[in-house]
This record gives C-alpha cells, structure tokens and sequence, in this order.
C-alpha cells in the first residue's frame, strides 16, 4: 500500500527524471524552471523555460501556451514544485507534472545540464 501512491502517479513524490524525459521525447512536453534566476544559471534542464515561483501565476499562460501539453515544473530539489503543480492545475494546465527531487534527481541520474 505504502507504494501506491509512486506506482499510481500520486502523492506528492512527483515524476521521475526518466519519465521526464519520455515525456519530452514523445509527447512534446515543456519544461519550466521555477528557480531563481541565480540557480537557474547555475544549471538546468536543456530548453527549460525560466519562470521563477513567484512569478508562475502571471506568467506561465504566456510561457505555455497550449494547456493541452504536458508541463514539467523543477527547481533544485522538488520542495517549490508541488506549489508550482497546484498554481499550474489552477490555470487550467491539467497535465502539470512535479520533477521529484528537483535538479538534483536529475544530476543524480547524471543527465545533461544546460548552463547560460
């Protein structure tokens, strides 16, 4: 039971770093960035979409245009997504996906960073 909810795509564990990637590959997905502009130089995910938190509700729907993709929020370590997820759902983006463990799962599963 206790692995329902990762199995199920539930809980507040967010998508994996692999199923990031499927997502982008075959189903267009866009990430963003919900970092400080700072972190975001340090490092982020190749094409993401710098959108920091704070600035997510006024902005996403002119980031993101089509509701209908699928969107993938990120920051260092995943603790910012799942407020990102909820602001994201709100605006009308049901496919709105959390990185569990943020840039660090994705370093950690030692994938590309892009830095600018």
């Amino acid at each position: 039971m206790l692995l329902w909810p990762a199995l199920s795509g539930g809980g507040g564990a967010g998508i994996t770093p692999a199923e990031a990637v499927q997502l982008m590959n075959r189903q267009k997905a866009v990430v963003v960035d919900v970092c400080s502009p700072q972190e975001f130089a340090q490092g982020h995910i190749g094409g993401a979409k710098s959108v920091p938190l704070g600035e997510l509700e006024a902005k996403l729907e002119g980031t993101v245009k089509n509701k209908a993709l699928p969107v993938i929020l990120v920051c260092a370590t995943g603790g910012r997504t799942l407020r990102a997820v909820a602001i994201a759902k709100k605006l009308g983006y049901a496919n709105a996906h959390s990185l569990g463990g943020g840039m660090k799962s994705w370093r950690d599963a030692n994938l590309p960073v892009a830095r600018n």
